[in-house]
């Protein structure tokens, strides 16, 4: 809990709604600018394509078997080695699959390479990290405390929206850079701006639940802070990812009644859906829910997933906001959480990883070149989110000091961005390269999370800013 005799100082609400009102204007506007801007450049011609696919051979699920059981001991192996070093599990793990492709293994060993991910393999792994990730959304949106986005909602709405609205915003304009050189001329460049920024913005809120927990933060100010303006961040971050699938995947009348759909199925989750499920969750009596109501919860994560992919937005948005629609602290939701988790984390993730580790090739950063705009992705990314939260953290009263620690953490995205990455990948809106390039800015503005963390705020002050 968040009191005034700590860092943050209770803001007029005057202030507050006048630099979120500010906000929101020159985020809109700036973007409609950048358009502006953007619509008439060209870029090369082509296609961009995800990745490849090939017919089934007889032997595809031995091989199949094989790959998730590879990623999956080299996930762990890499999990405890990053967890050793102070670092979340999950970034061996998707560094585990990486290695496995072609950006390691498909170098020093190709023909091993080849018999553990054989091209014919990838489109039922495909299918399998489609499926896990859905899932594993569904369990974040299940982790999403509804009371904690209620509390002090006025000064961290400011602060988790700045985080979001700066670096889309210097995400869109470096699209002005990239388009020209790393996209093609088939993708709009609306669509590409779009992307890039809702890129630029994610954070990942699992990740960062986790890594407070391991630095022993979660009960601390900054702790509770930084988790209800990850929260406000997600479930808007994932609303962007939403509006930006559906102006891909339609034209501009069509992308307006899905927005309009989208809208709609918001409210119908919330006015409809949530109070069954309460009234679900409530008749749940002992340690374990009715297999009816396990029933209930799966098909229904099943025709929410239908229902956002047949409105045109990805299936995993109806996944996360069946999720965060059922009450997170009920035996339902615990149950759920308990005996599905291991499953999807162990097993369905590292087909996941195992996907995007097939589509990142280190290799086309072949020059220096490369390498330099990487860098500058990177440093985009880390101004974007570091600088806008900090911002908005001093406006509204946290002190120098927290207000870095908080713009640190807000910087952490993890899981969720090369989630996100995927969906660009597979829409044709990023291009192979982009992607290794945005996949590695994930990994590393992650990364840095605990070292900056510790730089900024020392232990010491940790135990000082426990909340009562």
């Amino acid at each position: 809990m968040i009191d005034s005799s700590g860092p943050l100082a209770p803001p007029g609400r005057g202030r507050v709604t006048l630099v979120y009102a500010l906000m929101l204007v020159v985020t809109v506007g700036g973007f409609f600018a950048i358009r502006h801007l953007g619509v008439t450049l060209l870029a090369p011609p082509g296609t961009v394509t995800g990745a490849g696919s090939g017919a089934a051979g007889a032997d595809t699920l031995w091989h199949l078997l094989l790959a998730l059981m590879a990623v999956v001991i080299a996930g762990r192996a890499l999990g405890a080695v990053f967890r050793w070093v102070g670092q979340p599990p999950v970034i061996g793990e998707v560094v585990a699959g990486i290695l496995l492709g072609p950006s390691l293994l498909g170098r020093v060993a190709p023909d091993l390479a080849h018999y553990l991910l054989p091209p014919e393999v990838a489109p039922f792994l495909g299918v399998l990290a489609q499926l896990g990730v859905i899932i594993y959304m569904f369990l974040v949106g299940l982790e999403l405390n509804g009371d904690m986005l209620r509390g002090h909602l006025r000064t961290t709405m400011t602060t988790a929206h700045a985080s979001i609205a700066v670096p889309f915003l210097l995400g869109a304009t470096l699209a002005l850079y990239l388009y020209p050189r790393f996209s093609s001329s088939v993708v709009p460049f609306t669509h590409f701006a779009l992307f890039l920024g809702v890129a630029m913005s994610i954070t990942a809120f699992p990740v960062l639940a986790r890594i407070l927990a391991d630095q022993r933060l979660t009960q601390t100010r900054i702790g509770g802070l930084a988790l209800t303006c990850a929260a406000i961040g997600d479930v808007t971050a994932w609303c962007l990812l939403a509006f930006a699938v559906g102006v891909v995947q339609g034209s501009a009348d069509s992308a307006l009644l899905v927005g309009v759909l989208t809208v709609a199925f918001i409210v119908a989750m919330f006015l409809v859906v949530k109070p069954q499920f309460e009234k679900l969750a409530h008749a749940t009596h002992g340690e374990k829910p009715t297999q009816r109501a396990v029933s209930i919860t799966l098909v229904s994560l099943i025709l929410a997933a239908v229902a956002t992919e047949a409105i045109g937005v990805h299936a995993i948005f109806g996944a996360f906001l069946l999720g965060a629609v059922i009450p997170h602290d009920s035996v339902l939701a615990r149950s759920l959480h308990h005996g599905i988790t291991d499953l999807v984390t162990i097993l369905f993730m590292p087909a996941f990883f195992a996907f995007t580790g097939l589509r990142t090739q280190v290799g086309l950063l072949g020059g220096g070149y490369e390498w330099m705009v990487c860098g500058l992705i990177i440093a985009v990314a880390t101004l974007g989110k570091f600088g806008g939260t900090m911002a908005a953290a001093r406006l509204s009263g946290l002190d120098a000091r927290h207000s870095m620690a908080l713009g640190v953490l807000m910087n952490t995205r993890g899981l969720m961005e090369v989630i996100v990455l995927n969906v660009g990948l597979d829409l044709g809106v990023i291009s192979p390269t982009l992607f290794t390039m945005l996949v590695l800015m994930a990994l590393v503005t992650t990364v840095m999370t605990t070292p900056l963390l510790h730089l900024v705020l020392p232990r010491a002050a940790w135990h000082r800013d426990a909340a009562a």
